[in-house]
Order: C-alpha cells, then sequence, then structure tokens
C-alpha cells in the first residue's frame, strides 16, 4: 500500500468500531489532526495481536492534535498538541486537506 498522505496533510481519524488491540486512542476517533511525518510502512498490528503475520504492509502517520481540540475543558497553551502514530486504514482526508500552520508543527 502507498502512502496516501504527505506532511502537512489535514486528516480526520475514523471510528472504525474494531474490537480486540487497536493502536488508536479513541479521544482522537472523529477528530482532525495534521501529518506531521511518514514513519514507514508495517505489517498491521491488528492482525499482528492474533496471529496473523501474513498480510501486506501498511502506511504509518505521525499526527498532531492540539489538545484544545480534543478536550473541550482544556486550559494549557493553546499551542499544546498532541502527537500519535496512526496507521492508514484509520485516516481519511480532511475536506481541508493541507494545514496552514503545517510550518509551525513539530513534535
Amino acid at each position: 500500500m502507498r502512502h496516501r498522505f504527505d506532511t502537512g496533510d489535514k486528516v480526520i481519524v475514523l471510528e472504525l468500531n474494531k474490537a480486540g488491540h487497536v493502536r488508536t486512542p479513541h479521544y482522537v476517533r472523529n477528530r482532525v489532526g495534521t501529518v506531521l511525518h511518514r514513519c514507514g510502512s508495517y505489517l498491521n498490528p491488528e492482525q499482528l495481536a492474533v496471529g496473523d503475520v501474513g498480510g501486506p504492509v501498511i502506511p504509518l502517520y505521525r499526527v498532531a492534535f492540539d489538545l484544545a481540540e480534543l478536550w473541550d475543558d482544556y486550559q494549557g497553551n493553546p499551542g499544546d498538541r498532541l502527537c500519535v502514530e496512526i496507521y492508514d486504514h484509520w485516516l481519511e482526508a480532511s475536506p481541508d486537506l493541507r494545514s496552514e500552520r503545517f510550518h509551525e508543527l513539530e513534535c
């Protein structure tokens, strides 16, 4: 599978309602983040957890989220953000694909 997103792209984390071992935290699902980095491609940990080691590799991205957008009552620095590594199948392009703040983001 090829990378669908580039650094600076805005993405929405999907709610896939998968049971079992998943790496995508609930608090980032249905939220918009910005891709910071392509981390490479790896076997799907959801399949590895059940012993399936024969699947294709999947792109992994480091995605940044503004903390104030994740938690309504967040009172810290408005520039604070959280970075999460998320596999491609959990992401879709945001309608506003490119982040205007891309140059400001680091994790």
